[in-house]
């Protein structure tokens, strides 16, 4: 049986396979780039090609494969190396590798844009200030809470815009409508207009026939039905914003910190809220400063973490034991006003 709440010290090749199948939900984790940095000799990341990077990192990735459950997913996060001046695509080379050994979906190539990457000044190309998060699942039946992503950029809109759409007005009236569809046409935009000052929709978009282009992919029924037979439709934007494959955040800079690199807590508690559920299993085999384990706990997900260096392991069970502390002190001052 696993023991969830935990960290285990130890190679995560050989833990993993100690793991029964099918045991956890979710596996957020970024191991060790290639030959990027010194995480004390020890563990992946030092071989001596790409080749035998790759490869030792699909054997830990078959393993997260197996003790996924089938409706769970995973996420790695790798950064690319240059090798006599080009860029080696290890993490694109490593996808395309996993999809092709295993049975496993790529869902999103989720894109973390670095507000404060390191400035680093070439003379001879731009800062990379991106990286891939790339998301896999085993079937199709995959939890996804779609709603609770991102959810705090929901935007806020209160009606106060004057003239929203007035400008359709015209355009209408110069189109080659006939005078039906034009009177039909100006009703339907005073409607849309008036929702836009109440605040019950944000925003909206017309397209008036022969004005402007037809939607591609249009169907019967929607959009370029209306255009054609209508002769104008209306797109309303009712405040969801678009969940798109990037997340923009800073580099994690925390005082004392004692692993070089270290992701952002905000970027994983979004994935872990997108791919999971209260009370799931969240599993780091490479757990390095134990972010995913902290985001995990504090979003009241079981975590289990593995580290190969001890140094680490020790780091890990500190900043757990800090965000127990904070939770419960946060716990008992919230009692001690009711």
């Amino acid at each position: 049986m696993t023991v969830v709440d935990t960290v285990i010290l130890g190679d995560a090749y050989d833990v993993l396979k100690s793991f029964p199948q099918e045991t956890v939900n979710l596996i957020i984790t970024s191991p060790p780039y290639y030959r990027q940095r010194d995480y004390g000799g020890i563990g992946i990341g030092n071989e001596e090609t790409k080749e035998a990077y790759l490869e030792n990192l699909l054997k830990i990735f078959g393993e997260c494969v197996r003790v996924l459950k089938n409706d769970g997913s995973i996420v790695f996060n790798l950064g690319d190396k240059y090798i006599n001046g080009s860029l080696a695509l290890i993490p694109y080379r490593f996808a395309i590798m996993a999809m092709e050994r295993f049975n496993v979906l790529l869902v999103n190539n989720i894109t973390w844009v670095k507000k404060n990457p390191t400035p680093r000044q070439y003379k001879r190309r731009l800062t990379p200030s991106t990286e891939p998060f790339f998301h896999f699942v085993k079937s199709d039946k995959y939890y996804f809470d779609l709603d609770s992503f991102m959810e705090d950029k929901k935007p806020s809109f209160n009606g106060k815009r004057r003239n929203p759409g007035e400008r359709y007005f015209k355009l209408i009236e110069n189109s080659d409508l006939s005078p039906e569809e034009k009177e039909l046409a100006k009703k339907e935009l005073s409607i849309a207009i008036e929702e836009v000052r109440l605040g019950l929709i944000r925003d909206f978009r017309m397209k008036i026939r022969g004005i402007h282009a037809e939607p591609f992919g249009g169907q019967e029924g929607g959009r370029l039905y209306h255009l054609r037979r209508k002769g104008f439709t209306i797109i309303k934007m009712r405040g969801e914003p678009i969940k798109r494959d990037v997340i923009e955040s800073n580099v994690e800079t925390i005082k004392g910190r004692k692993h070089s690199a270290i992701y952002p807590k905000k970027l994983i508690s979004e994935l872990i809220k997108l791919l999971s559920r209260e009370g799931d299993i969240v599993l780091d085999p490479f757990a390095g400063s134990g972010t995913t384990l902290i985001a995990a706990y504090e979003l009241k997900r079981h975590y289990i973490g593995i580290e190969i260096n001890p140094e680490y392991y020790r780091y890990i069970l500190e900043r757990l034991e800090d965000a127990r502390r904070k939770i419960q002190n946060e716990r008992k001052g919230l009692y001690e006003h009711m």
